[in-house]
């Protein structure tokens, strides 16, 4: 999906009329951390605490 000149002015356009020209850093800024947040939480290497094989006992 390739997005043109007027494609991109045209979403900039809709966001400044949802949300002003006040809160948009804002909502970038929390864009931003949610972003960062979801591509941290899939480069954690979580495992579960039970091996496969344990069984309780």
């Amino acid at each position: 999906m390739n997005l043109g000149m007027g494609e991109i002015a045209l979403l900039i356009v809709l966001a400044l009329v949802l949300f002003g020209a006040k809160r948009l850093p804002e909502v970038g800024r929390a864009a931003g951390n949610a972003i960062r947040e979801f591509k941290s939480a899939l480069n954690t290497n979580d495992t579960d605490p039970k091996a496969p094989g344990d069984s309780d006992k």
